[in-house]
């Protein structure tokens, strides 16, 4: 039978999770959010009060704990061995595995959390630990400096840290964001789970998931690509791969042109099959905090079709009834397919189902570093590609309206998108697209204008809009 992902709640803190849950779940791995933090505390409570063997990890000792600290080197700094460099790591936390051998696990002091992990404990060099402040090797830069080329001014370092991929350290945040990333971070900043095992491919996972108890502490799971049911042993993998009954998600195809199809699945109709879907792309996605509450959701997979079924290749979300018209809530790719057209090819589609449903869209906000990064070269292309057929055509003017009426990209993302290549001014109290033949050419042949390696194709798709229920006036 098909394991369901259990809910971590338990009875007495059961009415004020289910009413935020109701509230606060509207979720999406483009921007940070804090539901989770109130569910992880209450969960990490309960186990802690449990005092229960966890599969997978240390035993608990008498007073609960369920790891060996008794080296005393966690919470200080030493040289970690990674690819064969030595690297200055804070130790946050220890295991004894079954065979005695110690592991730490480690955040690399120049690398995103991402690269955190458990390292056996002879990659540790325990004999000299590291005082950050007084280490000559140690090099700590403040927020405007970078090694080797001195004070750089602050549109600098924000263009490198889009680049980058850098997140805002906390010191940069206002203090309400700074609070609730401390305390995210105190939650979900041990990694229990390495890798998975999903389908021919295994995957080093990135971030901390709240798999079930007896499913999150073991090193590897083995996922289904299929049903996404999780394993924890290979064998009941190998069983379970012949039998699985489904080789598509659960749900109707809507797009198919050669071996890329889409499918549309109801969180409401395939509740187990999302809540699942959620967990894996929580692997790889630092703020996600959308689990369980998947009914309001629809979910739109992105597969590669081959003899033996289509096969998952990423998947993004948008909620059925949106207020505000966003149009996807969460996205994700899995890493084995990133950098091959994927994630570009999926906001592309978003887009394409907001002109069927004739409204403007735009991603929940605010973006994160690196879903602003995504979002502004798709922006770019898709403006570009029309400026510059618009020149060649030289007749009339294009208006912002008119962008968005084309595009269905909401105005404020137009305004800034062309605000950052400067093809708009604001005269007179509205903004002007500007249209220099020589300017549009030269954006087009620099690196902002990025021709994506897939595109949709509208006469391949198939798909209707979501009965959205009637609004019922108040009298």
């Amino acid at each position: 039978m098909q394991e369901k992902p259990k809910k971590f709640l338990f009875s007495s803190f059961h009415f004020s999770l289910s009413y935020f849950s109701s509230q606060y779940s509207k979720s999406c791995s483009l921007f940070p959010s804090y539901y989770a933090v109130f569910v992880a505390l209450i969960c990490l409570g309960e186990r802690r009060m449990s005092g229960k063997a966890i599969p997978g990890g240390a035993k608990p000792t008498d007073n609960g704990k369920e790891h060996d600290h008794s080296s005393g080197a966690v919470g200080k700094t030493f040289r970690v061995l990674r690819e064969g460099i030595w690297e200055h790591a804070d130790v946050i936390d220890c295991r004894k595995l079954d065979n005695g051998q110690l592991e730490y696990y480690v955040h690399f002091d120049r690398f995103n959390r991402r690269m955190d992990e458990w390292v056996p404990r002879s990659r540790v060099d325990e004999k000299t630990p590291v005082d950050k402040d007084h280490d000559p090797g140690h090099i700590t830069l403040d927020a405007g400096e970078t090694p080797d080329r001195g004070t750089v001014t602050r549109n600098q370092k924000r263009k490198h840290d889009e680049i980058n991929h850098v997140q805002k350290s906390i010191a940069e945040m206002d203090p309400t964001t700074a609070a609730l990333e401390k305390e995210h971070e105190a939650i979900t900043k041990i990694k229990y789970v390495d890798k998975v095992q999903f389908g021919k491919y295994e995957i080093d996972t990135w971030y901390f998931a709240p798999f079930p108890e007896e499913y999150g502490r073991v090193p590897k799971l083995w996922i289904c690509q299929f049903c996404l049911k999780y394993m924890r042993l290979e064998k009941t993998y190998c069983i379970h791969a012949p039998q699985c009954q489904i080789s598509q998600p659960p749900g109707r195809e809507i797009y198919r042109k050669g071996s890329i199809s889409v499918y549309e699945v109801d969180g409401r109709v395939q509740k187990v099959y999302c809540q699942s879907l959620c967990l894996v792309a929580k692997l790889f996605l630092d703020h996600k905090t959308l689990y369980f509450d998947v009914e309001p959701f629809l979910f739109y997979v992105l597969c590669e079709v081959e003899r033996d079924g289509a096969h998952m290749v990423g998947y993004f979300s948008k909620e059925k009834e949106s207020a505000d018209n966003y149009n996807l809530a969460c996205i994700m790719t899995l890493p084995p397919f990133q950098r091959k057209g994927y994630g570009k090819f999926m906001i592309a589609f978003s887009y394409e189902l907001s002109k069927i449903e004739k409204v403007v869209g735009s991603p929940e906000k605010p973006l994160s570093d690196l879903g602003k990064l995504s979002y502004r070269s798709y922006w770019t292309w898709v403006l570009l590609d029309i400026l510059r057929h618009k020149n060649q055509d030289k007749h009339g003017n294009l208006t912002i309206k008119d962008l968005s009426d084309m595009t269905s990209i909401l105005e404020c993302d137009i305004i800034d998108t062309l605000q950052a290549i400067n093809l708009v001014k604001y005269w007179k109290g509205s903004h002007i697209v500007c249209l220099p033949p020589k300017s549009v050419e030269d954006h087009i042949r620099s690196a902002d204008y990025r021709p994506p390696a897939m595109v949709v194709d509208p006469m391949s798709l198939r798909w209707e809009p979501f009965a959205r229920t009637p609004k019922v006036k108040k009298y």
